[in-house]
């Protein structure tokens, strides 16, 4: 994915509030091409081994719990400069801190329900997509 892909995915959250159909909208919008999607919900196993990285965190199993509280909606989005793009698309993780017209101003609730995950680096990108999909679920 280096470079042109990040991984996302639309929380349990935005999706409850019906807030997918306009998140989907500002990513391609914002020139993103969706080159894999799925309406999923993750089990609290897939959940914690998604967020393992996070274990030793004391907000881990609150995570997990929210996490696979409900359906998401996870995608794999192509563009030039798609990590750092994306982020600045979302805003910061702290809706309250979030720039006017992010995706995190617009829909997110609060730092634990914050309406949007975005990849942090292409590496993770990488890693987290191919957690979602199978090589036979993307498409370029």
């Amino acid at each position: 994915m280096s470079g042109n892909r990040t991984f996302t995915m639309i929380k349990p959250d935005a999706v409850a509030a019906g807030h997918t159909g306009a998140i989907l909208k500002m990513i391609e919008e914002a020139g993103f091409r969706i080159v894999a999607m799925k309406f999923t919900k993750l089990s609290a196993e897939k959940a914690g081994e998604f967020y393992e990285v996070h274990k030793e965190r004391p907000f881990y199993g609150e995570l997990v719990e929210f996490m696979s509280s409900g359906p998401i909606v996870a995608a794999i989005l192509e563009k030039e400069n798609a990590v750092a793009d994306f982020r600045k698309l979302i805003g910061a993780t702290n809706p309250a801190e979030a720039e006017p017209g992010t995706i995190r101003a617009l829909y997110a609730k609060s730092i634990g329900e914050n309406a949007i995950h975005g990849a942090d680096s292409d590496e993770n990108a990488a890693r987290e997509g191919s957690f979602h999909f199978a090589e036979v679920e993307i498409f370029s």
